[in-house]
């Protein structure tokens, strides 16, 4: 007998919202945390770490006169 609520399935819009959840649970510290995500999915992290990077310029940007 199986149960339902443990068993999750992934598709193409929830797997990663799943990775998240399984990378930043825990009890480690969020440096090993965000390690081991960008170990499983480096293209996403950098993803995320462009466009972080696209952000701090155009706030830096906005501030010279």
């Amino acid at each position: 007998m199986t149960d339902d609520a443990t068993t999750t399935t992934s598709n193409g819009k929830t797997a990663l919202s799943d990775a998240f959840r399984e990378h930043f649970s825990g009890d480690a510290p969020i440096t090993e945390k965000a390690k081991s995500f960008a170990k499983a999915r480096p293209w996403t992290s950098a993803a995320f770490l462009g466009v972080a990077a696209i952000a701090v310029l155009n706030t830096l940007r906005g501030t010279r006169d």
